[in-house]
């Protein structure tokens, strides 16, 4: 049963995700930005208040943060796009296997009940498209039993 219920697709559905994660991305980027310039005002004021030599410290902070934030670019970023991928399978997942289950009883199919995997999100969603479709598949599977029982 597990195998049954295993991601098969990198991204269930792209658009989505890669807006939600590209906005995770652009929050970070500006995180990152509005702490480069703390940081650059906080080694300027420092810089200032120094007896002598407050232009080696200044000399060296370009590089200072050329180097920091490139590191923490290359360390941060990537794991938001992980971690943000994998958090948006939980909203993406369900609403793809929601939206998969009304098209199935659009078509006239009998899908059963709309399930969702254990920590999947929307929970709630899926046991409301049940209430309301229930009486479109009793009506479906009656439609369909009444068809088996004429053709037999």
């Amino acid at each position: 049963m597990a195998s049954r219920h295993k991601r098969r697709i990198k991204l269930i559905q792209p658009r989505l995700q890669l807006k939600l994660v590209g906005t995770f991305c652009g929050l970070t980027l500006l995180a990152l930005g509005l702490q480069l310039l703390v940081f650059l005002e906080g080694i300027s004021r420092i810089a200032e208040q120094l007896p002598a030599d407050h232009g080696v410290l200044m000399d060296a902070v370009p590089t200072l943060v050329w180097q920091s934030s490139a590191l923490a670019l290359l360390v941060v970023l990537p794991l938001v796009l992980f971690v943000g991928v994998l958090v948006t399978f939980r909203i993406a997942g369900p609403l793809y296997r929601i939206e998969k289950h009304l098209r199935s009883l659009i078509a006239g199919e009998d899908p059963g009940e709309c399930r969702l995997r254990k920590g999947d999100e929307l929970q709630n969603l899926c046991g409301l498209v049940n209430r309301a479709t229930e009486e479109v598949r009793l009506r479906n599977g009656a439609e369909r039993g009444s068809e088996d029982r004429k053709a037999a």
